[in-house]
């Protein structure tokens, strides 16, 4: 491992907290559609306007946290990828921008992660086409707010339908720069396996999000120390043009080691992690999960299990 990399893991909040302090507002199509265009466009408006103060409020709670990545959701601005959306929201790029300034001001790094329904790899075009305009979606966003197209300002998705990396890599060549240059792929349960999804990044040029839970379930690893999550670790990482922007995920299984729901809390981590930037704590009470590592990985004297003595 590479000595000039961040001595401690940075550990990143995912979208919204256990408690009221992050909430976001969002709107179905069905009650959207209750109302008239004026009335859909005051209705977004007011959402718009509530989740961007909203996107303030998480960046300060950073701030104070000293947490420094901040998963955004992904429904932070419901329907802007269509035409009212866009309307709504022309009169707020100013703030937007003004937010996003913020976050650079304050070292905080913004990342994005488009929901399930972008397949890159799909065999309809159609669901091909949706996928780019969902992607166009968040690569709109990171632009207002003003961020790099870099993979700092990561848009990270899975490989989608198995068995189709060459479309994959296809589909990904296509895509405009604001998305392309932000892309980050990571690897799945079963689509994609950690080693395929290497592959795929290493073809297509984009960088890989190793997710060391992930790997173990789709493997059938009894532990995180398996020498293959340091290596695919060590792997994922020759992929980023920047290796100190390298980033992971975590999560640890609710009913044991490999099942794929997430745990409430992480009680285990990879000792490998110690070596990563970045990292992404997906477990379901968020900022409580986080507080639990602020003492990892000095105070675990490398321990792989956290909760032991």
């Amino acid at each position: 491992m590479s000595a000039t990399l961040t001595p401690r893991p940075e550990l990143g909040l995912v979208c919204i907290t256990t408690s009221k302090e992050v909430r976001y507002r969002t709107v179905t199509r069905k009650r959207l559609l209750e109302h008239a265009d004026a009335g859909q466009r005051k209705l977004l408006d007011a959402i718009y306007r509530d989740n961007l103060q909203t996107l303030d409020g998480a960046l300060q709670y950073c701030r104070r946290e000293g947490i420094r990545l901040y998963r955004m959701p992904s429904s932070i601005f419901p329907f802007f990828d269509e035409d009212i959306g866009r309307a709504v929201m022309a009169p707020l790029a100013p703030a937007l921008g003004r937010t996003g300034t913020c976050a650079t001001e304050l070292g905080i790094r913004l990342v994005m992660h488009p929901d399930q329904f972008v397949v890159l790899s799909s065999d309809s075009p159609d669901v091909v086409a949706n996928s780019v305009k969902i992607l166009q979606m968040h690569a709109d966003i990171m632009d207002l707010l003003l961020q790099p197209r870099s993979p700092w300002a990561l848009l990270e998705i899975h490989g989608g339908k198995a068995g189709r990396s060459d479309a994959l890599v296809e589909r990904i060549a296509q895509l405009p720069d604001a998305i392309r240059l932000r892309l980050c792929l990571e690897n799945d349960e079963y689509a994609y396996s950690a080693a395929e999804i290497l592959d795929v990044c290493l073809r297509s040029g984009v960088p890989m999000v190793f997710d060391a839970h992930h790997h173990v379930v789709c493997e059938g690893l009894a532990s995180y120390d398996d020498p293959s999550v340091a290596a695919m670790l060590a792997q994922a990482r020759t992929t980023w043009a920047v290796p100190e922007h390298q980033l992971v995920h975590i999560s640890n299984g609710r009913a044991g080691f490999n099942d794929r729901q997430h745990a409430d809390l992480i009680a285990t981590m990879p000792s490998s992690y110690a070596q990563a930037p970045w990292i992404e704590i997906e477990a379901k009470l968020k900022e409580e999960a986080i507080q639990g590592l602020r003492h990892w990985p000095a105070g675990a004297a490398g321990r792989t299990n956290l909760a032991a003595p």
